[in-house]
């Protein structure tokens, strides 16, 4: 990806020694020999410097205008319009030859308070910037050129955009990361690069490709990617440990490819380090599906199938077989998800953390009664929706999971202020109770939970028959508490 100075991917610009040319003919000065051999060596010998260092990347957003190079030379294209594109160029040179060019950079430089900066401190300033603005500093001086492209500074690309070309950028971007190691980007570890998507195979086989040191990678919102790009980043990345997918239709499992499995042993399937895995909107992902990711990813500890609403408590049945280190799942949606998946959960006993279930309307007392009794160490639930739950599940959980911090059993009709009576006595360290919709809840309720969770931060009552007087005793109990309410008379 060597180019000629000035030269760039999809637009043409001036570099710098058309620059030079404009400024001379300008003037009434007329070179000698001397100074045009000087300047045709330098030339020359910037262009033997730009062939054999591979230019960095440079990502435009929708029309938007390149820095100004020189005098009046824009080193962007008017003719790029509707998408964003990497733009390659070369380093910009040590100086410039002609007396008024070093004149107008001198008194820049002088002007110039941030030159003053050592670079350490330039690094940290650069630390801040995403991608694309990084690799528009590269393009201000030579200084800037080496420490934009400092390693230090490439452990992260985060792409975002729905018109971005992101197969190219990643194409360009990790050839120039590879230059001290040919074909192999070592320094890069997480790429983030959610909602693009124009996204396809052919940028995560990139990726798979060039960065074998990846321990993170997200794709949300790129549907256009497909299981076999999938297996060749878990394949070819043995150190990813946390990939989010969600709103991959077409992602149906993960597993490793059929010639990595040729080439590990037997217990191939405990070779994908995934500990992290978000699944959400992932609609076509089936029970087999899950079962090929439980058996190839047996480290998962964190792992969100939200809106999978093809999966059924056999699929959890699979799951609990060969992961048995989950910490936080969630199922929220998953419409044939009942009691019977609450009883295959319910086996990770002490090491569950945080369960979702929301809108699972087959779940009963029966399965909280599940949970509750072997997931003592429950911090958060949410239970919004699941309809079969009554005073008695809360009851229930109250009593063996009394290190509750989160609850929501919003739109639970059958809850009241009994359930809510015995959370108030049991869970003292309750943070944030959501009670959306729960017709059977008064005030009553509210004023004996605000008297014993005193450390109560956010309580959402919206849609509760509950009065002026019960929210503003939960406020005097509760100072800190942020109250979501719909009754006008409360302010």
């Amino acid at each position: 990806m060597g180019a000629s100075n000035g030269k760039q991917y999809g637009s043409e610009g001036k570099g710098s020694s058309s620059i030079s040319s404009d400024v001379s003919s300008s003037t009434d000065h007329t070179p000698t020999k001397a100074q045009k051999n000087a300047a045709t060596s330098e030339d020359s010998d910037l262009s033997m410097r730009t062939l054999s260092t591979p230019s960095p990347a440079l990502i435009f957003p929708p029309n938007t205008q390149g820095f100004q190079n020189g005098r009046g030379s824009s080193t962007s294209s008017s003719s790029v319009t509707g998408e964003t594109v990497a733009m390659v160029h070369s380093p910009p040179p040590t100086r410039l030859t002609h007396p008024l060019i070093r004149l107008a950079s001198k008194h820049q430089k002088e002007q110039a308070n941030i030159d003053r900066l050592p670079d350490h401190s330039m690094i940290q300033i650069f630390s801040f910037l995403p991608t694309n603005q990084l690799c528009r500093c590269a393009r201000v001086c030579r200084r800037w050129y080496n420490l934009a492209w400092d390693p230090r500074l490439w452990r992260t690309i985060r792409l975002t955009g729905e018109t971005i070309n992101v197969d190219r950028a990643l194409k360009v971007l990790t050839r120039r990361l590879c230059q001290d190691t040919p074909n192999v980007c070592l320094m890069l570890e997480t790429v983030i690069v959610s909602g693009c998507r124009r996204l396809t195979d052919r940028g995560l086989y990139t990726i798979a490709q060039c960065c074998p040191e990846l321990r993170r990678l997200e794709v949300s919102g790129c549907y256009n990617i497909s299981n076999e790009a999938v297996f060749d980043v878990v394949s070819l990345c043995p150190n990813l440990e946390h990939l989010d997918v969600s709103g991959c239709s077409k992602v149906t499992c993960i597993s490793l490819t059929r010639e990595a499995s040729i080439k590990l042993s037997p217990l191939h399937g405990k070779q994908i380090s995934i500990r992290y895995l978000d699944m959400t909107d992932c609609f076509v992902l089936e029970d087999e599906g899950l079962h090929t990711i439980a058996a190839h990813c047996t480290q998962l500890t964190h792992l969100y199938l939200r809106r999978c609403v093809r999966i059924t408590d056999e699929g959890l049945r699979y799951l609990m077989i060969y992961c048995t280190s989950i910490k936080e799942l969630s199922v929220s949606d998953c419409r044939f998800v009942s009691d019977f998946g609450m009883r295959e959960i319910a086996k990770l006993e002490s090491r569950l953390r945080y369960l979702s279930i929301a809108h699972c309307g087959r779940i009963t007392d029966v399965g909280i009664r599940y949970i509750a009794k072997y997931c003592s160490k429950l911090r958060y639930l949410n239970a919004r929706g699941c309809e079969g739950i009554t005073d008695h599940g809360v009851e229930y959980l109250a009593k063996n999971c009394t290190k509750l911090k989160s609850l929501d059993i919003g739109k639970c009709p059958l809850v009241s202020d009994t359930g809510l009576e015995f959370l108030a006595l049991n869970c003292f360290n309750l943070k944030r109770l959501s009670l959306k919709s729960c017709e059977s809840i008064t005030g009553q309720g509210l004023q004996i939970v605000a008297a014993n969770c005193f450390d109560l931060q956010m309580l959402n009552v919206q849609d509760c028959d509950v009065s002026v007087d019960a929210l503003r005793f939960v406020k005097r109990h509760c100072k800190r508490c942020i109250i979501e309410h719909t009754n006008p008379a409360f302010f």
